[in-house]
């Protein structure tokens, strides 16, 4: 049940709701410019992965709804996609067709790499250690000079196929996580001297050209990146991390250790806030921070994933986050993602926004809500929502609950598996001041328990592995993101509207006022 009205007098509680959430906006009192953090970048599992027709369909969809500007992928210089190979007369040779291929499609659909320099190709490693399914050689090179003439190769490449304009708008980041053993086997001194020989190639190309890392777990060397490279004056444009919002373990890709949801109310936002500061005590404290991977859970076999929690929780950490970071990248869009090998389960908890069939999660109209707003933020004071507007008197609204219902006794593979229905928070009231008087078309959009959430559908068909094409149709129907709810009110002279809406668990909405033409 719902109500509303557009006028002065505000409407009567809901019976039988004791608590009752008031947020207040005014079109005319604007806050400044909605930060782009949100969709600034994506990630994604690994190059290769993006040569598949449906990973670019799907791509292509979520640009659409969402507007994500950059991805980031693992695997780019790896084996599979043929990049550097060693004839048995010691010649080294380039190949950049599949690279080509993957970033002529990235630039087609208006998505630009954030190009994430790893693994090692094997005919340039110094050893035999590899990690995930695909066999990312994580080794430090055998030569830092052939490194660091790849790098250069690959660059000036991008440049003459692209335009150094191009390229100059586009990130390049220095492997991933090196501060785990199973990612890097090397040193911190090993990790910034394949940095300074990486980020010195491609300024050598075109100094406009931004690089930077370390992309470590866990919000960590930041410090230390920084003093390395001010001390030897290495290039670095930006710093990157990444963080998880579970306390325990790392590369369980199978989610077999039982991950357990933080219950800290800042868990991911804290690590945010003590990079920023680092950075502005340091030598380069203007810096871009940029996370370049962040989610609930570090495993792609957790279904906090997949639950309809997961949308509040996405909305909540960035509105902690705010313009702390210049981004937050998601990892990842798309369950086509095979680090642990290809999985046949259709939900599994795995990171994507959608799962391997294109069906959207409910973390999926987190995105494409916060793409629905307007460019210019509203003042307010709550705590979990945003309110736009379009300089037009058209105003949107993203609302939500995040509440962490998972109990002590229990880990996010027992707990968010099950069919958990939402408990009741009582009712939200909306007031919107300022308005033009006059009629308006109001939409309104929800996710939340069975809204948008084809997850709980999913449990409630027995939680099958593999779904018939019928199944498939059923649940994208379910998951559409479309209004709910459509119709026209009026505004009257004293320019307010009210709303009440009842609020459960987890809930989110959009309400979108758009002026009746």
């Amino acid at each position: 049940m719902m109500v509303f009205a557009a006028s002065g007098l505000l409407l009567l509680s809901l019976p039988g709701r004791a608590q009752r959430r008031v947020i207040e906006v005014n079109v005319k009192a604007s806050s400044g410019k909605l930060s782009p953090t949100f969709n600034t970048c994506v990630g994604a599992g690994r190059a290769n992965e993006g040569l598949r027709a449906d990973w670019q369909q799907q791509l292509a969809e979520i640009k659409h709804d969402a507007g994500f500007r950059y991805i980031r992928m693992h695997g780019l210089l790896t084996d599979d996609m043929g990049l550097y190979r060693v004839d048995a007369r010691g010649q080294e040779h380039y190949n950049f067709q599949y690279i080509d291929a993957l970033y002529d499609y990235l630039l087609s659909i208006h998505v630009k790499p954030f190009v994430e320099l790893g693994f090692m190709p094997a005919a340039l490693a110094s050893g035999d250690k590899t990690i995930f399914w695909w066999r990312g050689n994580v080794t430090p090179p055998r030569s830092y000079e052939k490194w660091g003439n790849l790098i250069k190769a690959l660059t000036a490449h991008f440049t003459a196929r692209y335009g150094a304009a191009e390229v100059a708008s586009w990130y390049f980041e220095v492997w991933n996580e090196p501060n785990l053993d199973g990612f890097w086997t090397g040193t911190q001194a090993d990790y910034f001297k394949l940095y300074q020989y990486a980020a010195t190639a491609i300024k050598s190309v075109d100094a406009r050209y931004r690089v930077g890392g370390p992309a470590t777990a866990g919000a960590a060397w930041i410090p230390e990146t920084i003093a390395f490279c001010a001390q030897n004056k290495v290039p670095l444009d930006f710093v990157s991390t990444h963080s998880y919002g579970v306390n325990q373990g790392f590369l369980d890709e199978f989610g077999t250790t039982g991950t357990v949801l933080s219950k800290d109310a800042q868990a991911i936002s804290v690590d945010v806030q003590k990079n920023r500061v680092e950075i502005q005590q340091s030598a380069m404290p203007k810096l871009e921070l940029h996370y370049t991977e962040w989610s609930s859970s570090y495993t792609p076999a957790d279904p906090t994933h997949d639950s309809y929690h997961q949308a509040a929780y996405i909305l909540q950490k960035l509105k902690q986050v705010g313009s702390t970071a210049q981004s937050m990248s998601y990892w990842v869009f798309s369950d086509i993602f095979e680090e642990a090998g290809p999985r046949a389960e259709a939900f599994h908890g795995g990171f994507g926004l959608m799962n391997t069939q294109g069906i959207k999660k409910p973390a999926y109209f987190a995105y494409q809500f916060l793409n629905a707003l307007s460019p210019t933020e509203l003042r307010n004071n709550d705590g979990q929502s945003m309110a736009t507007t379009d300089g037009k008197g058209n105003v949107q609204l993203l609302l939500w609950d995040y509440t962490r219902t998972l109990p002590d006794s229990i880990n996010n593979q027992q707990y968010f598996v099950k069919d958990l229905p939402a408990k009741s928070k009582g009712e939200v009231v909306v007031q919107v001041n300022g308005l033009r008087q006059g009629a308006y078309v109001l939409s309104i959009s929800q996710v939340g328990y069975k809204r948008n959430d084809a997850y709980t559908s999913y449990i409630e068909m027995g939680s099958p592995a593999q779904l018939s094409k019928q199944q498939v149709t059923s649940l994208k129907a379910l998951a559409t993101g479309k209004p709910q709810e459509k119709r026209q009110v009026r505004v009257s002279a004293d320019g307010r509207l009210h709303l009440n809406l009842p609020l459960c668990e987890n809930d989110v909405y959009l309400l979108k006022l758009q002026a009746a033409l």
